[in-house]
């Protein structure tokens, strides 16, 4: 079953509740499709009206804050064993590379990284642990933790069901043409990104210098 199919069968509580615990496991540092739920669950409010946006982007928020808050602490404790054993559990999240390039990223850009982070589904993942192991001061994790937990999942959330109130309406008087359109529209635009970022990645890798502590 869809995604969104079956979340409409859940009651708007539960709703609520899942966004926000798939979001703050996310965040922590467990690979889970946080930003599909979230997506799913704005687009359905769009077409529903029990699902309150401004409480679901609320605790979108409030899980992505905690989550990556609890992930900092996770980390600073664990240190690098812990990503160590996150890459036996996890290979294909916590591989070498990745981690590499994740740290390579809060070399270069410190607790902006954590920001901009959000916007990335790797990074998303690893930027609480990995703020944490690198000895990232808490004040400047905290700080980009909620400007880019509310810019994400707020800003996700509002852009999702405003653009679901307005398709809906466009799709009505379009038929199915409007529909395979806009699917392909954004599958090209899904790709695209993809390879920019695959390029970048790579260009980032072969030209960074060797991952260090971030400082205070």
């Amino acid at each position: 079953m869809h995604v969104q199919e079956w979340l409409e069968t859940v009651p708007a509580v539960a709703v609520y509740a899942l966004v926000g615990i798939v979001i703050g496991l996310e965040s922590l540092g467990i690979p889970l499709p946080g930003e599909i739920i979230l997506v799913s669950s704005a687009l359905l409010a769009s077409q529903h009206g029990d699902i309150d946006p401004v409480i679901l982007g609320a605790c979108a928020t409030a899980g992505a804050i905690i989550g990556d808050s609890i992930g900092y602490a996770i980390g600073r404790k664990g240190g690098r064993p812990l990503l160590a054993w996150l890459g036996g559990k996890f290979p294909r999240h916590f591989s070498e590379a990745h981690i590499a390039t994740a740290e390579r990223s809060f070399q270069k850009w410190g607790m902006w990284a954590v920001f901009f982070g959000r916007f990335v589904a790797l990074l998303r993942i690893f930027a609480g642990p990995l703020a944490g192991v690198l000895h990232m001061p808490y004040w400047k994790f905290l700080t980009a933790n909620v400007l880019g937990g509310i810019l994400w999942a707020g800003g996700t959330t509002a852009v999702i069901y405003y653009v679901g109130i307005v398709a809906e309406s466009w799709l009505k008087r379009f038929s199915w043409l409007g529909l395979v359109l806009a699917v392909l529209i954004g599958l090209t635009s899904m790709l695209v990104l993809k390879r920019k970022a695959k390029k970048t990645a790579a260009a980032t890798a072969a030209t960074a210098p060797a991952p260090a502590t971030v400082g205070d």
